[in-house]
């Protein structure tokens, strides 16, 4: 039987809630909720999460994004509900697409036997803030 593949849910907003009760009717998928004091990133570590989600309206998980640079196949996907965004950092690249297609991006990201190489991944992902200038089709 192959493993399941572990999301941890950083947050605790509406988006990340209603993405979380979706995520656990797949039983290849455990989920699990991340509830403030956010952990620090040895602690993080320790969950060996595959998929890391949050809302970009509300903290930004330094943690997760420190764990990038140890562990590249990571994704961290951050959850826009007021545009109906994903963003998606996976070791070396940005991608945005719609919410509908975040379980096939999951599932090919984590089918992937070959770790991304970590030589051309970018470790500190854009300021996410509503004025960011990172706009849908920019890369």
């Amino acid at each position: 039987m192959q493993k399941r593949k572990r999301i941890c849910l950083y947050g605790n907003s509406v988006i990340v809630g209603t993405l979380g009760a979706s995520l656990r009717r797949f039983p290849r998928y455990e989920v699990n909720t991340l509830s403030p004091p956010w952990p620090e990133t040895v602690e993080l570590e320790t969950m060996e999460p595959d998929v890391i989600v949050f809302d970009v309206e509300a903290d930004r998980p330094e943690a997760a994004f420190f764990l990038l640079e140890k562990h590249p196949t990571l994704m961290v996907i951050g959850v826009s509900p007021d545009n109906n965004l994903v963003r998606i950092w996976s070791g070396q690249q940005l991608r945005e697409l719609s919410t509908q297609a975040l379980v096939e991006v999951i599932d090919e990201q984590l089918r992937s036997p070959v770790p991304l190489d970590p030589s051309r991944a970018e470790v500190n992902p854009p300021d996410l803030d509503k004025n960011s200038s990172q706009h849908k089709g920019e890369r």
